[in-house]
Formats: structure tokens, sequence, C-alpha cells
């Protein structure tokens, strides 16, 4: 079989030949079952890239056959065609694990848009799988890696190494929104130059205070300001020959500016309440994800400091200027998540791959990071299912007009409807059960009380209601 192949199970001849006859026209390859049973051996012989199967047969039903087939061919997407429209019919086919549910009388164009949408969501999946290896080198290789090959992380990595081979004393200023991985490139900077043996010293500028943030950076003597009841070793002392990160400088008070570029243009610095000068050997790699040319403008940023700093400029690009590296993404966090939450799940199922690959991520690759974790810790599949994915996400599918199909919008939130539809029976029967008992319905539910409790919350739902 072909990569473009489509099963049609079916009893009745007349719809496997109208099948057949409108896939033939789209190039596809087809292969025909009259029931369940002989869908099963057929799939073990061809394996089949999307199958689209009736519910009501003989001998073996299309929900039967369903589960059949999820337990051995789980990545293979089902949809399911349904005469009697049936919302509990519906419901169990997605439980089971349905791609999609038709109802007849079946319109041929939806078949053939539904057919193309499946075929287009598994060669981007086909594409994660190839770029696997690359992914498990990347993470079994020595040091720090950043995940991206579009062409903008290719002049990324080509100013990398230019600032590598340039002297220690070379400041380096990365520019980027939040969460574009600033000190991920600080890092590879630093494991890439000639120090890479010396101590990487990194503080966040936003955090501290004032006095707490030049103690951290400078270091102090003890009793140079109460509660200084030892001699305290600041960053740029720590860092020796190797590199000190100062996150989010743009936001260093100007107080501390002026000290600061002092010790940039003189090499010195002294600690609180002492007199001996101290050479500065690092290099000083400074970030931030604000406009300091516009700082400067309004006169809360230095200008000598600024371009005391920006010796060399990176500008990190957002996730939403590179989406060709989502999918590459995706997976590194999904490896990353599972071995830290000790879960097996394979990849991700077919109708998750276009969400994700279209979202924005106005967080970029944390945000990416954050959802794939989240969707790691919730899944109870072999894949991450659209069920994991947060409401941001579905949300923003199902507004997005120019790029996602209109059918596409209709299937998601059809499928919202019939999750939160089965959700909300599920938890009533679970309460119902128990008379109420919240803590015994979460148990038998094999769902955490406050996940259990939160579900209760969103639909409405009181314990006393239950004990009567």
């Amino acid at each position: 079989m072909n990569k473009k192949s489509v099963m049609i199970v079916d009893d009745d001849p007349a719809i496997c030949y109208a099948f057949k006859k409108t896939f033939e026209t789209l190039n596809y390859e087809t292969v025909e079952a009259l029931n369940g049973i002989e869908a099963i051996k057929k799939i073990n012989e061809c394996e089949p890239t999307l199958i689209f199967m009736d519910i009501n047969m003989p001998e073996m039903d299309g929900l039967q056959a369903l589960e059949e087939i999820k337990k051995s061919h789980s990545q293979i997407p089902v949809v399911v065609i349904t005469g009697d429209g049936n919302m509990e019919t519906a419901i169990k086919a997605m439980q089971i694990g349905a791609y999609d549910y038709l109802t007849k009388p079946l319109d041929i164009d939806k078949v053939r848009i539904t057919a193309s949408r499946v075929i287009e969501m598994i060669m981007m999946r086909n594409k994660i799988a190839e770029l696997q290896e690359d992914l498990r080198t990347k993470r079994e290789s020595k040091g720090t890696n950043i995940i991206g090959q579009h062409p903008k992380m290719q002049e990324v990595y080509k100013k990398i190494g230019v600032i590598a081979s340039t002297p220690n004393t070379t400041n380096v200023f990365i520019l980027g929104e939040s969460g574009t991985g600033k000190e991920l490139v600080a890092h590879v900077i630093h494991e890439k130059g000639s120090h890479s043996d010396q101590p990487f010293q990194a503080i966040n500028c936003t955090v501290l205070p004032e006095n707490l943030l030049e103690s951290e950076l400078f270091g102090h003597e003890k009793g140079s300001f109460t509660g200084a009841d030892k001699q305290k070793l600041g960053k740029f002392e720590l860092a020796k020959e190797g590199t000190i990160f100062l996150d989010e400088i743009g936001d260093i008070p100007e107080s501390l500016q002026k000290k600061l570029l002092r010790v940039i243009q003189e090499r010195f610095f002294e600690r609180l309440g002492g007199n001996e000068l101290i050479p500065l050997k690092a290099r000083i790699i400074a970030a931030t994800h604000i406009d300091l040319k516009e700082a400067i403008r309004k006169g809360v940023f230095r200008e000598d400091l600024y371009y005391r700093l920006n010796v060399m400029e990176i500008k990190i690009p957002p996730l939403r200027e590179r989406k060709e590296d989502i999918p590459l993404l995706m997976n590194f966090s999904l490896s990353k998540y599972c071995n830290r939450l000790n879960k097996n799940i394979s990849g991700f199922a077919v109708d998750v791959i276009k969400p994700l690959t279209e979202y924005n991520y106005p967080g970029n690759v944390r945000e990416l990071e954050n959802i794939v974790e989240r969707a790691v810790a919730l899944e109870r599949g072999e894949v991450i299912s659209i069920h994991s994915l947060p409401n941001e996400i579905l949300t923003y599918v199902s507004k997005s007009a120019i790029d996602i199909p209109i059918l596409y919008k209709e299937y998601v939130e059809a499928k919202k409807i019939i999750v939160e539809t089965f959700e909300k029976k599920f938890i009533v029967e679970r309460l119902r059960e128990t008379r109420g008992n919240v803590s015994e319905a979460a148990r038998i539910a094999c769902i955490e009380r406050q996940s259990f409790q939160r579900l209760m919350k969103k639909y409405n739902l009181s314990s006393e209601d239950f004990k009567l």
C-alpha cells in the first residue's frame, strides 16, 4: 500500500463502490470490507492510511471493530459513519477513539474534505517521525542544544559561532520576546566559547530590589549593611573567566546602571563595603524582551550602557515566525516530559497536530512546552489526544477563519460539545453512585479529588443534590 490508501468498511456493496470511485479519482488506493471481522483481517495485511467504517453491520458492528482496531493499530484514523445521528452512538465512538464521524446520507464533498484533511495531518505526523532520530541525537549529545531548523534560526546559529570565536571580553546583547529561549542561547555561547570550562552565572534583574541586586552582582563585605553577617561573593566574581548572564537588563534601576557602566568600562569592581579592586574577567551577556531604544528615548535606560553591552547582537525570532520548527519542539517536549513524568506516550493524535502547529504561541517556546507538559500529565492513552489540549488552543482554532477551513472549525466545536456532554454525564453518574460523596466518586472515576471538584464547578454540580 502507498501512503494514500483508504479502507471502506460497509455491508452495502453500493456504498463501497461509490467510495471506491470517489477515491480513485483522487488517486487513492482503496480496500473494501463488508463487515468488521473482514476489516480487521485486511488491516493486518495492508495497513491502510485511513478507514471509513459504517457502525451498523452484521457479525461485528462498527463500534466493536473500532475497539479492536484501536488495540492493535491505534495510529490509523477511523472515521465512523452512522445512519441515525444518535448522540449516544457518536459519544461512544469518539470515546473509543474515532477520529471523526459522518452521518448518512453522505455528502461526497464532505467525505473528500475529511479524507484530505486527515492525509495532510498524517503527512505532518510522518514529518515528525522523520525528525525523531535527529532530536534523539541532539538529546544524547553533550552540552546544550537549541531546537530549530528554520532559516531565521540558522542565522542565530551563525551568529553564535562568530561570537564564540571572539575574546571573552566581547559583550553580547540578546533580544527576544519572553519565552523565546534567551538564556538557552547564552548557555550555548558559553559552551561553544574558549572558556567553557569556567562558570556560567545567571541573574534575573527583575526579581530583586536594588540593594539586593547590587549585592548579588558585586558581592559584599561583612558588616557592609544590616544583615550582612559574613562576606558574600557576587556573580561577577563567581563567574571568574566564564560568563555572567544578565537577564531582563532593561529592568535594572537607573542608579545601578551608572555603576554597571563604570565596571564594564574599567573592567574592575568592588564588593559593597569594600575597597579592594577586583578584575572583571568574565564575558557579559545581557538580554531583554523590551525595546531598549524606546527606553532610552524615554530616559529610563542609559544610552552609553546600551552601546557598551551591545557589542555583538543576537535577535531570537518568536515562534510564530518559525512555525516549521513547531513539530520538532512538540516531539522534543513530549520526550522530555514523558521521561520526567514516567509516561509512555508514543506521539500525537492526527487531530492534535494541526491545532498545535497553527497556534501563534504568544508565550513562545515556553508556552508550547507548558502545553505539552500539561497534555502529558493529563493523557491516559498512548497518544496525546485533543481532549488533553487547553481551551486556548481549541478556541484559537475555532476562531481562525483565515487559516483553517470552516469544516475544521465545525469539527472542533462539535467534538468539544460531545466531549463535554460525555464528561458531565460521567461526573453525574459517579456522584449518583456515591450519593454525593466527592472523595469516593473521584476514587471510582480514577481522577484526583481536586480535578474532580473542578469538573463539578465547571458543570455547576453540587454534592448536596445527590445526597437524597
